[in-house]
């Protein structure tokens, strides 16, 4: 029996402030790691936030748009960034498998940032990123799409082969059959929060793939969100939006490779949901059901996906020395 303890934290995000999010998120980790868990999930985009506020301020050269914009890319560390070794320090201290959903700018100076999942390994280490391959709506007026499938993978791990998705990939059935083709165990589910379509989303992936769901929605109060932002991220959330109180509630949920909750979602309050899990039931469940193995017809039906990566750039004989100038600059210059 392979056995994992995980776990997803289910508290609230400090939206628009990267080194509270991250002085939060360790703390997490930590709080996790001390009772058992060793891998550990964040909802989507939970460090610095889910810019709701987007839905509300799509018009065509709006001031208040482009204001909020520059303030949420300030807040948006790169992947590598040493602002996120705080995170990096908790996993290794854990010696925990951490995926958390953040702002990824694309670099440190650029102004474009993807809706990605980061895995952090039990050293600190990055084992991968998943950028969002298509945004939804008007999702795309703040993050970009991601500019190739680099990230699209399942890892081995100390307890198996995990991976993860974000939202409404969970919808494509053919990003699903692309993950399921990697013999997933573990997957990770990334919600803003947890409708009934998301819950059905999060459970059908868990029975099409035979494999365990941690899906993670965030919590999130009206007093979690800065006030000078709040009245367009509340118009964003939703028609009915309380002015106080809970906007998103939360219910986080890990469902089993049968697809039933095996934690039923905690909705209305922040925590951390934790569970034992026998990968080996992947396994097994797969005796009558593997949609990318013994269920799948090749001779009919295939699926071609390209890893190459991609640059809107290509920087040829571009050899440059340690002050950044290139030998035909130095020649020149």
């Amino acid at each position: 029996m392979s056995t994992a303890h995980v776990a997803i934290v289910q508290e609230p995000p400090a939206i628009l402030d990267l080194v509270e999010g991250v002085r939060r998120a360790a703390r997490h980790i930590d709080a996790a790691a001390h009772d058992g868990a060793r891998l550990i999930a964040f909802p989507e985009t939970w460090l610095t936030g889910y810019p709701a506020w987007i839905f509300g301020l799509a018009g065509w050269d709006d001031a208040e748009a482009r204001h909020w914009y520059a303030a949420f890319l300030r807040q948006c560390p790169s992947s590598d960034s040493h602002e996120l070794d705080p995170i990096r320090e908790a996993a290794a201290r854990a010696g925990a498998t951490v995926i958390i959903g953040m702002n990824e700018r694309r670099a440190k100076d650029s102004g474009t940032i993807y809706n990605s999942l980061l895995t952090i390994g039990p050293q600190g280490e990055t084992v991968g990123v998943h950028r969002k391959l298509t945004p939804t709506h008007t999702e795309r007026i703040v993050w970009a799409p991601s500019p190739d499938a680099v990230g699209l993978r399942a890892h081995d791990t100390e307890f198996g082969r995990l991976g993860g998705l974000i939202c409404w990939e969970h919808w494509q059935p053919l990003i699903r059959q692309a993950m399921h083709s990697q013999d997933e165990q573990i997957h990770v589910a990334a919600w803003p929060d947890m409708t009934d379509a998301h819950q059905a989303a999060s459970r059908t992936y868990a029975f099409e793939g035979r494999c365990f769901v941690l899906a993670a929605a965030q919590l999130l109060r009206a007093e979690d969100v800065p006030g000078q932002v709040r009245d367009a991220y509340r118009a964003g959330v939703g028609p009915g939006t309380p002015e106080t109180g809970l906007w998103f509630t939360g219910g986080s949920a890990i469902a089993g490779p049968d697809g039933t909750w095996i934690t039923a979602p905690l909705f209305n309050t922040p925590g951390i949901v934790h569970a034992e899990i026998d990968t080996d039931q992947t396994l097994a469940y797969k005796h009558d059901l593997d949609v990318a193995g013994h269920y799948a017809r090749p001779d009919i039906f295939s699926l071609t996906i390209d890893r190459s990566p991609r640059s809107s750039v290509t920087w040829i004989n571009h050899n440059e020395d340690d002050a950044g100038a290139t030998k035909e600059d130095k020649r020149t210059g």
